[in-house]
């Protein structure tokens, strides 16, 4: 089995925004060598919004260097950027972007949400590019829940949501620039899931519900992430009560992680770059609202 290496905590949350409560479980400060080439995790809500009559969120800002993989568990949300592009997402869907060489973006809950109100719960998962990649074109990559795998775990243990990577012959939709599993796994209380990753392999056990046990010693809750050792493949997972999980595992890119905010890159100067890029407008500019 994959030996548990440490238990970590979210810090005090914090407001991305008016419209993301978020706590971050990882950051490419802290555990960027240890958990490429996954560089931040942050875990927003869950939070009861009442209606309103503004959307709540987060205005324009840029990425560059990396992907930033949305996954939504309750509300809905909107996003624009400087592409051209935009979207709603909603209970389990996932926007998978790639900002690579740059983007301007804003996202906000939608107007339905916003109209209706009511509980806000979501995944913000930043994933690292490849330096050869880091300058590539712009693209989105739209997972709808209908399209995303998911299997059946024997004896009514649970199921996996296979959003990237395989699973048991499954193959999730999610296009990736280096070898990636981001499953959405759900546990029922009392039951135990034994679940596989290649040795070699980053491997990080995101609990966002629930009360876990890994491989029969390690005790997560709500909120917490288990690193995992490279070596070994297997980590057992016994859920105390139903849990509701994220299994990441990841070829190491075994690359430099130089990052400033937005922008992670692979040496100072392409983050200097970075700056200069977006101060001059070189990411573009996000169309007016309504316009073609």
């Amino acid at each position: 089995m994959k030996k548990v290496l440490g238990l970590y905590s979210a810090p005090h949350g914090h407001w991305v925004g008016d419209g993301f409560p978020v706590r971050s479980l990882f950051s490419y400060d802290s555990h960027g060598e240890h958990l490429s080439p996954f560089l931040l995790l942050d875990y927003a809500g869950p939070l009861n919004f009442k209606p309103g009559e503004r959307p709540r969120g987060v205005g324009e800002h840029p990425h560059r260097g990396f992907e930033t993989v949305t996954i939504v568990y309750e509300g809905e949300v909107e996003h624009r950027d400087s592409t051209g592009a935009g979207g709603r997402i909603g209970p389990g869907d996932v926007q998978w972007m790639t900002a690579a060489s740059g983007i301007l973006h804003e996202e906000f809950h939608s107007a339905e949400f916003t109209r209706t109100g009511g509980v806000l719960e979501m995944v913000q998962l930043w994933v690292n590019l490849p330096a050869k990649h880091k300058m590539d074109a712009p693209r989105y990559q739209t997972l709808l829940d209908g399209e995303i795998p998911s299997v059946d775990l024997p004896q009514g243990v649970g199921r996996v949501r296979v959003i990237a990577g395989d699973y048991d012959g499954r193959r999730g939709p999610a296009q990736t620039f280096s070898p990636i599993n981001v499953w959405d796994v759900r546990l029922n209380a009392g039951r135990q899931a034994r679940l596989s990753l290649p040795a070699g392999h980053t491997a990080a056990l995101v609990v966002l519900r629930g009360t876990v046990q890994v491989n029969g010693s390690q005790v997560a809750r709500d909120a917490q992430m288990v690193m995992l050792d490279r070596e070994g493949t297997d980590v057992v997972i016994e859920a105390d009560t139903d849990a509701t999980l994220l299994l990441l595992g990841g070829e190491p890119l075994n690359e430099p992680i130089v990052g400033r905010g937005p922008f992670v890159m692979n040496t100072m100067q392409e983050i200097h770059q970075a700056i200069a890029d977006f101060s001059n407008g070189r990411f573009g500019r996000i169309p007016p609202q309504g316009a073609s």
